[in-house]
């Protein structure tokens, strides 16, 4: 991590006067930290009330620079999201910080909305940044919808979403896409172009939505030359306005903007929106616990109020509640997981590691045990052909060489292994017979075999792994990463590998799924077109891939 030491002193000595006013004691707890984070970044005190609502009609520029997105769909509901912000690069959005404004919206059959269906009015308060949530009920399961918002004469871009099939239906097929870590400054966001054009129910987004970064002047290897981004975004983000102006930032790029008015999303955190492999809470670079809480505090604030996420999610200080799940009818149930949260802190220093006593420790945990029950719990109770897991880390095995010499990536399953032993033991006891892991973080395409017992090549299969390439992280990647035969030979349950960047859809039916793997060829340059690299097939009770 790296901050210049005139911010270095400033913050830390806004930290010492939150200490200072709150004790430290109270200042460790999760209460203590979320009136921690109230107090140092002055937000209203008097909820809602401290707010004058500011008429519609005043906003002169167009306050939905951000778009519109919608998640988490359930059978008889809509989760619809938007943000205001007239000048999405000024703190605040261009708006006052002591006014609320009345938000429209509607929801209709149509996208000329001739044919409407439901429409309400919602608050955007300044203390959650004048972002929208509306949880649109009394839906018909199972169909799509087109939505909109209206503030005075200024309308949204109209999205599109689709809620759930009802509880007991069987439908014929079920299509998703997972993507994951597009970090801005490292490329343009061309595959999300592609993924708002592509047919499908649901998009996983599985971490690394944002990156705590410095963004430069001419965005990195976007090396703009047409506009100069502000120096708000040209340093690390610590605090709430510094998040919040980064998901303005991110929000902006009408690539992403695309596919979020496309499809519903259900979004799950890893790292970087909050700081490099944290664990639990443990900063990645040892500074006082009472300063990475006062910046997970910002940071989970930021997240819920810039993702279409319901009110359960809705964080308390430096806690927030995102592992969840959702049922497509009787066709899939998804157990969306926090693998960032909860977890014990790295074994050996983090990195790829020789595994020994410590990483192999049976006290060692990714979930955290409340949500290791509650997933185990949700398969025992599953009645779904498809039980599939999103999440963000890299879950079968990964040695790095074909010797014995082999190291082990420490921040994913592999650091973790009896905990991973745990999950499938309670896969194996639930009877699940589909289990299908949705992974992203590592920014390469992998199709894996899960193996009940990885030491052993020979062993039963016991699921499938689709891990997701980066949207933009790393920068354009290559179709053959220099470890490819090192990695593939070293763990022969490993299908598929691709560096390139891209996506992946899964299309689920009661018979079989099948992945393809969408990849681009470039993304420090705009426009390049996709490709389906790779497509594998997995069958209803004989998991493991094979080429379609």
């Amino acid at each position: 991590m790296t901050r210049t030491p005139a911010r270095t002193d400033a913050y830390a000595h806004e930290l010492r006067a939150v200490a200072r006013h709150l004790g430290r004691r109270r200042f460790l707890t999760g209460t203590g930290a979320a009136a921690a984070l109230a107090f140092a970044v002055n937000l209203p005190s008097a909820g809602t009330a401290a707010a004058a609502e500011l008429d519609g009609r005043k906003i002169t520029e167009n306050p939905f620079t951000l778009g519109v997105a919608s998640g988490d769909p359930q059978p008889g509901s809509a989760l619809l999201w938007t943000r205001l912000a007239p000048r999405p690069y000024e703190a605040g959005g261009g708006l006052p910080g002591d006014a609320r404004l009345a938000v429209r919206w509607e929801l209709a059959h149509d996208e000329r909305f001739t044919r409407g269906v439901r429409r309400g009015t919602a608050l955007a308060h300044p203390e959650f940044d004048h972002t929208v949530h509306v949880e649109a009920d009394g839906l018909a399961p199972g169909r799509a919808y087109f939505y909109r918002f209206l503030v005075g004469d200024w309308s949204s871009p109209v999205g599109r979403t689709r809620t759930a099939p009802a509880p007991g239906a069987r439908p014929a097929g079920l299509k998703l896409a997972a993507v994951s870590c597009q970090a801005y400054h490292d490329g343009y966001f061309t595959a999300h172009r592609h993924l708002a054009d592509e047919d499908l129910d649901v998009v996983f987004h599985l971490g690394d939505y944002l990156y705590e970064y410095a963004v430069n002047a001419t965005g990195g290897a976007r090396a703009y030359t047409d506009r100069r981004l502000p120096d708000v975004f040209d340093r690390e983000t610590l605090t709430l306005e510094d998040y919040r102006l980064r998901y303005a930032l991110y929000k902006s790029d009408p690539d992403l903007m695309a596919a979020h008015a496309a499809h519903p999303f259900a979004v799950t955190w890893d790292d970087h929106e909050t700081e490099n492999n944290y664990a639990g809470d443990v900063p990645e670079n040892g500074v006082p616990p009472e300063e990475f809480l006062i910046r997970r505090a910002a940071a989970y604030r930021a997240y819920w109020e810039n993702q279409p996420l319901r009110r359960p999610q809705r964080p308390a200080g430096p806690d927030m509640k995102l592992y969840r799940r959702l049922r497509f009818g009787r066709l899939a149930q998804f157990d969306i997981l926090d693998t960032r949260q909860y977890r014990s802190d790295q074994a050996y220093g983090d990195g790829w590691q020789t595994p020994g006593p410590e990483s192999e420790d049976p006290a060692r945990t990714l979930t955290g045990a409340t949500q290791e029950r509650w997933l185990l719990d949700g398969w025992r109770a599953s009645r779904a052909t498809w039980n599939v897991v999103p999440q963000q880390v890299v879950f079968s095995e990964r040695r790095s060489v074909p010797t014995a010499a082999y190291k082990l990536s420490m921040d994913s399953w592999d650091g973790y292994p009896a905990s991973r032993r745990r999950v499938l033991a309670g896969a194996a006891a639930a009877g699940v017979e589909n289990l299908m892991v949705l992974t992203g973080d590592v920014h390469v395409a992998y199709g894996l075999d899960i193996k009940d017992d990885f030491r052993d090549p020979s062993s039963r299969t016991v699921g499938t792994e689709i891990v997701a390439t980066s949207v933009s992280s790393g920068k354009n990647g290559s179709e053959r990463p220099s470890n490819h035969d090192a990695l593939t030979r070293a763990n022969p349950h490993l299908r598929f590998y691709d560096g390139r960047r891209g996506y992946v859809t899964v299309a689920l039916g009661e018979d079989s799924a099948r992945a393809d793997f969408r990849t681009v060829a470039s993304v420090t340059t705009p426009g390049a077109p996709v490709v389906t690299a790779a497509s594998f097939v997995t069958e209803a009770g004989r998991p493991g891939l094979t080429p379609a």
